[in-house]
């Protein structure tokens, strides 16, 4: 049914798995629309998202996304205007709970991605940065909205402003993830977790959800408007270019402000 990722069900548990390791499970436009129709289409009580190994998500492919050799296939959604992306809508809004099985490096998208998940379970091998800084860009909504909730919004400017990628170990330090386990033991556990979850009476597991969501989250649709207004002008800088031509040429960027 898919290209780009798989969607199995095990029981009441559906488990999305990004699977293209041979770019560390980098996204296209086509993995995004991909994501977000498993999400919208599961009959399942939980999900569990994880990455074919040995990553977790690249975040987006450079070289296609960024780098021009791709386009969205829905072109005339830009006139729209500004707003969330369809499959961080889908995923923030969703009423099905989410575990993220991070297996390996979370950067980029791939962070946030983990952040939208309600419950993270990390393999020791698991690393997580915000890396939209050093190709010139912002973050995506996540990773304003809700990584201050988890690790307190120093430690979030932190991270947004550096871009440091922090091992597993940090990650459970901080409050990133919920609890970090031997590399053979991730699946086994984040399954666990979500089938003691689906358990559950269903209709009172999602009114949490929304519950949850109706007292901590910003308003997902106005930050992505603001998010998607911001890219639009942080793509036509020179230090995005320069992001971009340096990380694909392995050197060190030369930022000008510009």
């Amino acid at each position: 049914m898919y290209e780009d990722l798989t969607y199995d069900e095990q029981g009441e548990v559906g488990v999305i798995t990004l699977r293209r390791p041979e770019a560390r499970n980098a996204l296209t436009f086509r993995t995004y629309a991909e994501l977000e129709d498993a999400v919208r289409t599961t009959t399942a009580r939980c999900l569990v998202i994880t990455g074919a190994d040995p990553a977790f998500c690249y975040g987006d492919d450079v070289k296609v996304v960024m780098g021009g050799g791709e386009r969205p296939p829905d072109v005339g959604a830009a006139k729209a205007g500004p707003r969330l992306t369809p499959a961080a809508d889908a995923l923030l809004h969703t009423d099905v709970p989410v575990v993220a099985a991070v297996n390996g490096a979370a950067v980029g998208w791939g962070m946030e991605l983990a952040l939208m998940a309600d419950l993270r379970v990390a393999s020791e091998k698991a690393k997580f940065g915000e890396l939209f800084l050093l190709r010139g860009l912002v973050s995506d909504a996540p990773g304003l909205g809700r990584l201050a909730q988890l690790v307190g919004r120093e430690k979030a400017a932190e991270m947004l402003m550096t871009g440091e990628v922090i091992p597993a170990e940090e990650a459970l330090r901080i409050g990133l993830v919920g609890r970090v386990v031997p590399h053979d033991e991730l699946m086994p556990t984040a399954l666990g977790l979500a089938q003691r979850i689906a358990a559950n009476p269903p209709l009172a597991v999602q009114a949490i959800k929304r519950g949850l969501r109706k007292a901590l989250d910003p308003d997902w649709n106005d930050l992505g408007a603001w998010v998607m207004t911001n890219l639009g002008q942080l793509f036509q800088t020179e230090d995005h270019r320069e992001g971009v031509r340096s990380f694909l040429e392995k050197r060190p960027p030369q930022f000008k402000g510009r």
